[in-house]
């Protein structure tokens, strides 16, 4: 089953418009691999003994396989998959990048590891440009063009895709197959997969009991702070270790952590960060479903705007040590810009929101209501706090 993504039309953008290699990154099974192969004529997969064979023998040995003396007047794409599993990726890829790049368009992409591996001293830099993939969200449920401003117009999502986004999740399998059993099964195959084999591979953790204890913590507890010392105690580690196995699990896409901001307010803000599951459809109170579906599209907007070169965003989220809350706050170019309150059912606006938006000095302080209507209301046009409906507002961003 194929559906149309924004990374189609983003990376088609990408092959046209830049001769850097497109590094597409993301979570297991949101649709790297489909996507790529997509766009690309040869691909060439680590995992598969000829392909390997010719990588192990050099750039020279790649082109020849490609057949990239002959002449083209449009370079060809080859994708190379999973080949962050060979030690020497780098250097391959710096190699033929360097002496075939003006002769074809290279995508490189695999597991959910390879964003992990392209960190650090990295050799590439300058020769490639990154695309972090996510689930579906509302907007690229509407619209699939590649955007050329961080925020759309509104447009009114399906009912049929605004349902199954809310019980299935954006994964493209479980989205696409609208299966209630199939969804339950595909979560806890990906949950074991993720803290058994993706582990192993990717570090030198031997206590796989205790980091699959810790991973079925973390799925009860999205949109909850982190407290490091009372994850330690309940798998019997040191804190220091308790936080070390939660970056490796974001680090390997089972959730994300969102930081509270600091600057211009005051120091009594809590530090935890929250934490929140990439796959939503699994948190079983809706009021931290919805916290999480909200923070699932910010952070794909934010990323996503970050990775076309629309502006510098980051996201964050607000609490002071009395308890004062605003779910999310969206920074553009390091400045406080988008203040978001996710609400279930509430009308009335967070005294929160109004006390912060005051407080930086926003430009949108949008208390964001599930249950109300798609209404076509610019939601970014507004200058002063407001409810919207999350239909509308998450039509808006990626």
């Amino acid at each position: 089953m194929f559906r149309e993504r924004v990374y189609d039309t983003m990376l088609a953008h990408h092959l046209a418009h830049y001769r850097q290699m497109a590094f597409v990154a993301g979570p297991r099974q949101v649709g790297k691999t489909t996507t790529c192969r997509q766009r690309g004529e040869i691909c060439l997969n680590w995992d598969e003994t000829d392909a390997q064979r010719t990588i192990l023998k050099g750039t020279a040995a790649i082109a020849e396989r490609l057949g990239l003396d002959v002449a083209r007047s449009i370079p060809l794409v080859v994708v190379f998959d999973e080949i962050h599993k060979y030690p020497k990726w780098k250097n391959v890829l710096k190699g033929f990048f360097d002496g075939y790049g003006d002769r074809c368009r290279t995508i490189v992409t695999g597991s959910s590891r390879l964003d992990v591996y392209r960190r650090g001293g990295d050799s590439l830099m300058g020769r490639y440009f990154l695309y972090r993939m996510h689930p579906f969200s509302v907007a690229e449920c509407i619209d699939t063009t590649r955007p050329v401003a961080p925020i759309r117009a509104p447009r009114a999502i399906a009912e049929a895709d605004w349902a199954a986004l809310w019980a299935h999740g954006g994964f493209p399998e479980p989205f696409l197959q609208r299966d209630a059993s199939f969804t339950r099964r595909w979560a806890a195959l990906r949950l074991e997969q993720l803290a058994r084999e993706e582990v192993r591979e990717i570090s030198q953790v031997q206590q796989l009991a205790q980091i699959g204890v810790l991973a079925r913590i973390l799925s009860e507890r999205s949109a909850q702070q982190l407290v490091y010392a009372s994850l330690a105690q309940e798998i019997a580690v040191a804190p220091v270790t308790a936080k070390g196995w939660v970056q490796l699990l974001e680090s390997l896409h089972l959730g994300f952590a969102v930081r509270p901001y600091f600057r211009s307010v005051a120091n009594s803000l809590r530090k935890e960060p929250k934490w929140f599951l990439r796959d939503w459809s699994g948190v079983v109170d809706e009021g931290a479903r919805f916290e999480t579906f909200v923070a699932c599209h910010l952070l794909k907007a934010v990323e996503g705007w970050n990775d076309l070169g629309l502006g510098a965003f980051e996201l964050h989220y607000l609490r002071t040590k009395t308890g004062k809350e605003v779910d999310f706050l969206v920074t553009r170019e390091a400045k406080p810009w988008c203040l978001v309150e996710a609400k279930r059912s509430e009308r009335t606006l967070s005294p929160a929101l109004v006390d912060y938006h005051g407080q930086l000095g926003t430009a949108h302080a949008l208390q964001v209501v599930f249950d109300l209507p798609y209404d076509e209301v610019d939601c970014f046009a507004l200058d002063r706090p407001a409810s919207v409906p999350a239909r509308t507002f998450l039509s808006q961003l990626l």
